[in-house]
């Protein structure tokens, strides 16, 4: 797909932007529900389309929906689509929480990260898709670097330290059982083919602004300042095709724009880069970035 974005000035994504929920085929609902009500702690709601939506304890917004079907092709982790999506936590006490509902569950953690930004667990769902479920260090304690750009790794988490939280709150079995209100999707991390294009949808079109460039073969882009809102890499599938439709994996993600002012101005510039895209409810808008990865547009 070739990128046409303008080159008069630089677009800039309104800084209110947020994920929304992340839907995803998975080959089981019956085993998917297993996990993410069990050792995840997300509560489910059934839809009329016989999909599932998922979220935290009441008050939190829907993080994901499910849509179960045993026919779709297997996930091919050489192909683009999702590395993770990531559940943001409101606190780092409900971290320590997470880390205990895993283990009880007897879930393995494909990793525990520090970076620096925020500390981070990282597992799989059955279907081999990838999850990282975190917490958010105060901004206060941000660093750049002398080039301009925050400053992240990939440090082991002190699970010690983390699991210190709940010495003086100790997890309780009913109302630690689900995630907290307040947890919703804090970034998506997607597998892309190439990087040059991406960074023309993503920052040229779209309008977000590149934090992270520092680790080979990925990038990061995010608005208002935040770490990232969109991570995008090519360690597994730099210049891999795309999943076959209707595979098990991500179907699209939800890019949440404050108002519909801001909506429209990024799909002024979406049809003036001539993007196709497809009308979805309330004028939302479905996309595709030039790895294929689907990207509702709504607010």
């Amino acid at each position: 797909m070739a990128i046409h974005a303008s080159t008069d000035h630089t677009p800039t994504i309104a800084a209110g932007t947020a994920i929304g929920k992340v839907a995803l085929t998975v080959s089981s609902l019956e085993r998917a529900l297993a996990f993410y009500q069990g050792p995840l702690g997300l509560r489910a709601t059934e839809q009329p389309d016989g999909s599932v939506l998922l979220g935290g304890a009441a008050g939190s917004p829907p993080l994901l929906s499910l849509f179960g079907d045993s026919s779709a092709p297997r996930r091919d982790p050489r192909q683009t689509g999702l590395f993770h999506f990531a559940i943001l936590l409101p606190a780092r006490r409900d971290l320590a929480v997470a880390l205990v509902r895993l283990a009880q569950g007897g879930w393995q953690l494909d990793g525990a990260s520090d970076h620096l930004v925020s500390e981070a667990l990282y597992l799989t769902d059955p279907d081999g898709n990838g999850i990282e479920i975190y917490r958010d260090r105060p901004r206060t304690e941000w660093r750049h670097g002398p080039d301009g750009q925050l400053a992240m790794a990939t440090l082991p988490l002190d699970l010690d330290s983390l699991l210190g939280e709940l010495q003086d709150a100790p997890v309780d079995p009913v109302s630690d059982a689900q995630m907290p209100a307040g947890t919703r999707i804090g970034h998506v991390h997607l597998q892309v083919a190439e990087l040059a294009q991406i960074e023309a949808f993503y920052a040229g079109v779209l309008g977000f602004e590149v934090m992270v460039r520092g680790y080979p073969g990925a990038l990061f882009v995010a608005a208002g300042g935040y770490h990232h809102h969109i991570g995008l890499n090519t360690w597994h599938s730099r210049g891999g095709s795309t999943p076959p439709a209707g595979a098990v994996g991500l179907r699209a993600y939800e890019l949440k724009l404050g108002d519909a002012a801001a909506l429209a101005e990024v799909l002024a510039r979406v049809d003036a880069a001539g993007i196709e895209s497809q009308p979805a409810a309330d004028g939302a808008r479905l996309v595709h970035d030039p790895s294929g990865n689907g990207v509702l547009l709504t607010v």
